[in-house]
């Protein structure tokens, strides 16, 4: 029996995907390039806008008579018990299978923002706690669990990470980015990505691009970022994530800039993408994404025109349905108005894919072969050292924490009690859960209530509410003094409760007008700081909040982004002192609801200054975060003598070094960050920005030296002409605890010829840790 070239797997995936295309009708062809959504709803609510109108009827027997593309969310749409949801989705593979002339499976995807989003599965802290923990590693280790537990039910593609740069904390999808500096966003999403991809799921990164720069903070609204702005911010964490972390695959943005929308826009996903970063792998669209073309961008005036215009831009999958790259396609390539070549391509992309996945090999089994446990000891395990890692300790004036393991605590606040106050809105329960009340959680998820009650078990610990998260009913008010009274400290556990289009407080479609606590959770605060007990301030958010207001009133104040499922004991082992904090702001917590939209990444004249009343100067800084020990910064070394600058070439580079010593009385980690400051350039620039940053763990008295190699790449930025360049001159490199707490500044004069950049040009500052003397 002689075996065709494309089932086999020595051939090389391009060659077999070339023999397999050749002998595919059109209908086949188009039929691998979109998904269904085989649990979403056609009548009633969906789980997003839009989905009713947008996905459409078929037969599901007539369908994959031609072969299909994509399977949507078999585990994410309803709760699924995970060992028959595999089966059920082994038997729809070999249905697919079954069905068609070459025997095709489906990629079957999910999502896995944070966690894979099925019923009983691991929900591990939100992105923006990742971006918190500083630590890469980390993040990479969660990543390949996760892939792990997608592979073990039969599915192939993973959508996530988000690595949208925060330019406006009132958008409501904060909670699932990794923070407001392009250089935190792309070293921790191409860790996330190394690990996913390192179970063998495909990665997908989101959402390209520009669509966390929409304007008023509004979920799909334009974006108006410049083209530097678009360059130097938004770019470079797709950037780290293809390069570094081998990610195969992109979806685009549903958002336009400046008139384009990305899923239309041939630079963006063809010159750029795939010419310029050389890009071989699938892009795909955000759900409906195609269909939005027509009808809500409406830069196409049929289902056929939107499929054009995205094919021919490079949108090789439409998602989640066959809206647009189904019959009308077909319809439009038989009269001659779509190119037959632009689905020749996709569909090349797409099969050379699924014969790198193994779905074309004559061994394909779609069948779990090991045991299916989705939130294994193991997982949580690795969950509590995100979640611990992750916690920001804002402030502690008067040393007040650790608490006393015998004291009095009133614990207030409408989120202390509520285990989904732990998740953010991409978690199953959060995200599916909500619809099915009367179904179990399917993960244990301790309250910081609970945690504190167990963590502190010589305290006393009464609770209230307070108040909702946010009803506007004042009553509680007065029972929660009452406790206050009558404990020596009190906890007011306050935040967000995470949700999708309007039915939260944050998450995708939850955006707000200014940054105030919701609710009357702000009232509370007040009512409670007055009472003369001192208040230990819990944040459980997806996003910072303004908290000048009580600057100077609260005794302590601790920040924990949507912190997962062990996110109950990790704060509680904080305020115990079990957890020394370590966690570091990846987003400012901001001064006033009003001085925003702010990030720290201003030039001169987004400063505060004498030209505006408005301060947007932050309470708490990008990178800041305290803990209960001490460290020493000792015996810096950098080359100059005498305080003069040290001049090296414009592709030379330089060390920094730095001891770090544990000068306090118990084990404790430090994040040490460098950023650039240009005093001179061409174009204006932002004061300070990260380029490193290395996270060590120390015992008391113990010392490390830390040495970072710049290179002058790092300070590279796109000019008037669009070139990304390196402009000799003057730079300073500050080693930081915080963008605002710098300990050294060493001088750098940049000496040479002007370079102009490409793809290739270096990404990272390298650091290393060695012994100290």
């Amino acid at each position: 029996m002689t075996t065709a070239p494309w089932r086999d797997p020595a051939l090389p995936a391009e060659a077999r995907a070339r023999d397999l295309l050749a002998r595919m009708t059109l209908e086949e062809k188009t039929a691998q390039l979109y998904g269904v959504w085989v649990g979403a709803a056609t009548d009633g609510d969906g789980v997003a806008p839009n989905q009713v109108e947008m996905t459409s009827d078929y037969d599901w027997d007539e369908l994959i008579t031609h072969g299909l593309g994509q399977l949507t969310r078999s585990f994410g749409s309803a709760p699924v018990d995970p060992a028959l949801g595999a089966q059920a989705l082994a038997r729809a593979q070999r249905r697919i299978a079954g069905a068609g002339r070459f025997g095709i499976p489906a990629v079957a995807h999910e999502e896995c923002l944070a966690g894979f989003t099925a019923w009983g599965a691991t929900a591990y802290p939100v992105p923006l706690a990742w971006g918190a923990t500083f630590d890469p590693a980390l993040v990479e280790e969660m990543a390949h669990r996760i892939g792990k537990d997608l592979a073990s039910v039969g599915v192939h593609q993973g959508l996530a990470p988000v690595l949208d740069v925060v330019r406006d904390p009132r958008w409501g999808r904060v909670e699932e980015t990794i923070g407001e500096d392009p250089y935190l966003v792309g070293t921790i999403g191409a860790a996330y990505v190394r690990g996913l991809e390192s179970a063998g799921v495909i990665a997908t990164l989101k959402h390209f691009a520009g669509y966390a720069s929409s304007a008023g903070a509004r979920n799909l609204a334009p974006v108006r970022a410049g083209v530097r702005e678009f360059a130097d911010i938004t770019l470079p964490p797709f950037e780290f994530a293809l390069r570094e972390g081998g990610a195969r695959s992109v979806m685009a943005a549903y958002t336009d800039t400046d008139g384009v929308p990305a899923s239309s826009d041939p630079y963006l996903l063809t010159e750029l993408l795939r010419e310029q970063w050389q890009f071989t792998g699938t892009v795909v669209s955000d759900y409906f994404g195609v269909g939005f073309l027509e009808t809500l961008h409406r830069v196409a005036g049929t289902k056929a025109e939107a499929a054009h215009a995205a094919l021919a831009a490079g949108i090789d999958v439409e998602l989640p349905t066959l809206r647009c790259y189904g019959d009308p396609l077909v319809e439009a390539v038989r009269a001659g108005t779509i190119p037959e070549s632009l689905v020749d391509r996709a569909a090349a992309r797409v099969l050379r894919q699924k014969c790198e996945l193994g779905l074309l090999d004559e061994d394909w089994t779609p069948e779990p072969t090991g045991p299916i446990d989705l939130d294994s000891t193991a997982n949580r395990v690795l969950a509590r050292r995100l979640a611990e890692e992750s916690v920001v300790l804002l402030s502690n004036p008067d040393g007040l924490l650790p608490l006393a393991p015998d004291t009095r605590i009133a614990v207030v606040g409408p989120r202390a009690a509520d285990a989904l106050a732990m998740l953010g809105c991409y978690s199953f329960p959060s995200h599916v859960g909500i619809n099915h009340p009367d179904q179990p959680m399917g993960i244990e998820i301790p309250t910081l209530l609970e945690s504190l009650r167990t963590e502190l078990p010589d305290a006393k610990v009464t609770f209230t509410e307070g108040c909702d998260t946010t009803d506007p009913d004042t009553s509680g008010f007065a029972e929660a003094v009452a406790r206050s009274a009558e404990a020596d400290v009190c906890v007011a556990v306050l935040g967000d409760r995470a949700g999708l289009f309007g039915r939260g407080t944050s998450g995708e479609g939850c955006d707000v007008g200014d940054l105030q606590l919701p609710g009357v959770q702000a009232q509370l605060l007040d009512t409670l700081t007055a009472t003369g007990t001192p208040v230990i301030l819990v944040l459980l958010t997806g996003r910072p909040y303004a908290l000048g207001r009580w600057h100077g009133q609260l005794a302590a104040s601790v920040q924990a982004f949507f912190p997962g499922e062990e996110g109950g004991p990790a704060v509680a082992g904080v305020l115990s002192g079990r957890v020394n904090p370590s966690g570091r702001l990846p987003v400012s917590v901001p001064q006033t609801p009003g001085g925003q939209p702010w990030t720290y990444l201003q030039p001169p004249l987004g400063l505060a200054g004498t030209v505006s009343n408005l301060d947007p100067t932050p309470l708490h800084p990008f990178g800041h975060g305290l803990g209960y020990t001490d460290f020493a910064w000792e015996d810096i070394e950098d080359g100059a003598k005498d305080g003069e600058a040290t001049e090296i070439g414009t592709d030379d580079s330089y060390d920094v070094s730095v001891t770090v010593r544990n000068t306090g009385p118990r084990e404790g980690t430090e994040v040490v960050q460098l950023y650039l400051h240009d005093p001179v350039a061409r174009v204006t620039r932002p004061d300070v920005r990260l380029i490193g940053y290395h996270r060590l763990t120390l015992a008391p008295g113990k010392a490390r030296r830390i040495t970072f190699t710049f290179h002058p790449d790092l300070s590279a930025f796109t000019d008037g002409k669009g070139q990304r360049v390196v402009e000799p001159g003057a730079l300073e490199l500050r080693l930081s605890k915080s963008s605002t707490n710098t300990h050294h500044t060493t001088h750098v004069t940049l000496t040479g010829p002007e370079r102009h950049l490409g793809p290739d040009r270096q990404l990272r500052c390298a650091s290393r840790e060695t012994e100290a003397y």
